[in-house]
């Protein structure tokens, strides 16, 4: 997901327009968190009626669900990414039995604790952080706007009318009021968008995971990875046996046959053995292609070879359609990352091909911050999600195995941006000689 807000750099204008209604969003956000609190109060103090058991689970997914969106919002407003840390829920059963087991499953949890936290203590920090921004334009806008007028009504009634520190009695003082209003009007403006990524930062103080949380979150990924990845394995070796059992085994085998009836045939009838001999040739010339596509589809020799830019140029020149490739490598990943990222290249230029109607793919492929890149995109239909097919799904598991990630970018009518991440170092060798050049294939 990307963030809206600004990273680096100066923020746009149309950040620093949007923060102060953000924050106001953001303040009254906290009146669900307010509500989730009381709800679960409710639950708790019920709990020994035995009624609290059914209150406990919608209260606990009530809070989930605005902490989730708290996350969120932190994420697209303040620049801030922080991952959800709840673990999984026993499997569920019926009756209070299962009720009890799902509350205390919930409570378990550190993030519960987290959660519930954060939900106590933001409605009056969180809530104060943000709305200062709209705070500052709304009292600067009474300065600016009101003082000038209201100033002589308040004078004549006998009344003192302060405007910060300025007596606001005459035109001077009013003017100086509407310029101390047009001030803080402008600082409610520029200090919207720092306001919402420090508020960001203290959602991410409270809500992000602790440090036991992300190693059972770690050791629950390499597990699923793992298990992934020997099933992958298992099934790309049961492909490979049929693949010698069907095609080179089957052809060795009729070779074999052809041979030994031209043994017999060669005193009797030489010319009929000759033919015998000439359809052996040729079976084991064909044989000896499936044996150099199958090694292929494991290990392309150019990916051994030439890294993973010069073998994705040649997918580029084999491509069905007009591929555009850029490479900017220091050195070599190493060679299951190379693999991992090539097969995920082949698969994606294969779906763009079959099922987006797009006429060219650009392929760019890079290395920042320890992490190889690869960025594939197309000008096809759009409508890419990995949850409507097996191929950006096979490609997310291959990528999950060395903590990849795939992020898709495919709204209805194009164009799609899939980009693959992948941490890794790279070796100090030369690069390849197509790094930082460009190639198309039509």
């Amino acid at each position: 997901m990307k963030s809206s807000a600004n990273r680096g750099g100066a923020d746009s204008w149309a950040d620093r327009l949007l923060a102060p209604g953000r924050g106001l969003l953001l303040a009254w956000w906290a009146l669900a968190e307010a509500a989730v609190v009381l709800a679960l109060t409710a639950a708790g103090l019920l709990l020994g009626a035995g009624l609290g058991c059914y209150l406990l689970r919608p209260s606990f997914d009530g809070l989930r669900r605005v902490a989730t969106t708290a996350r969120d919002r932190a994420e697209r407003w303040g620049g801030v990414a922080i991952p959800a840390p709840y673990r999984a829920l026993p499997p569920p059963r019926a009756g209070l039995r299962g009720r009890i087991q799902e509350g205390r499953a919930l409570l378990d949890d550190p993030a519960t604790l987290r959660d519930l936290w954060w939900s106590m203590t933001d409605p009056y920090v969180g809530a104060a952080l943000a709305s200062a921004p709209a705070a500052l334009i709304g009292y600067g806008a009474f300065g600016a706007f009101v003082q000038p007028f209201v100033w002589r009504p308040i004078e004549r009634a006998g009344g003192s009318n302060w405007y910060t520190a300025v007596h606001v009695h005459s035109t001077a003082t009013a003017l100086a009021a509407a310029a101390v209003g047009l001030a803080l009007i402008a600082a409610g403006l520029l200090v919207g968008p720092p306001v919402l990524r420090l508020h960001a930062r203290w959602t991410a103080l409270l809500l992000a995971p602790s440090r036991s949380a992300r190693l059972h979150q770690r050791v629950t990924h390499l597990a699923d990875t793992r298990a992934e990845a020997v099933d992958t394995r298992a099934a790309e070796l049961r492909r490979i046996e049929r693949d010698l059992h069907d095609g080179a085994q089957a052809r060795l085998v009729a070779v074999g046959m052809s041979l030994g009836n031209a043994e017999q045939l060669i005193g009797a009838d030489p010319e009929a053995a000759r033919e015998l001999v000439v359809l052996a040739r040729e079976a084991s010339s064909k044989a000896l292609e499936e044996m150099r596509n199958l090694v292929r589809g494991i290990h392309p020799p150019v990916l051994a070879d030439r890294g993973i830019a010069d073998a994705v140029r040649a997918l580029a020149l084999d491509a069905l359609l007009d591929v555009e490739a850029r490479a900017q490598l220091a050195g070599r990943p190493t060679a299951p990352i190379e693999s991992a990222a090539y097969f995920a290249v082949s698969e994606l230029l294969a779906n763009a091909a079959k099922h987006s109607g797009a006429s060219r793919v650009d392929v760019v492929i890079g290395h920042r911050d320890g992490t190889l890149t690869v960025e594939v995109g197309d000008d096809g239909r759009g409508g890419a999600d990995p949850a409507l097919g097996t191929g950006l799904r096979g490609v997310g598991r291959r990528l999950a195995a060395f903590d990849g990630t795939l992020t898709v970018a495919s709204p209805p009518g194009g164009p799609t941006t899939i980009l693959l991440e992948i941490p890794c170092v790279l070796s100090s060798q030369k690069t390849s000689s197509s790094c930082g050049t460009a190639w198309s294939a039509p």
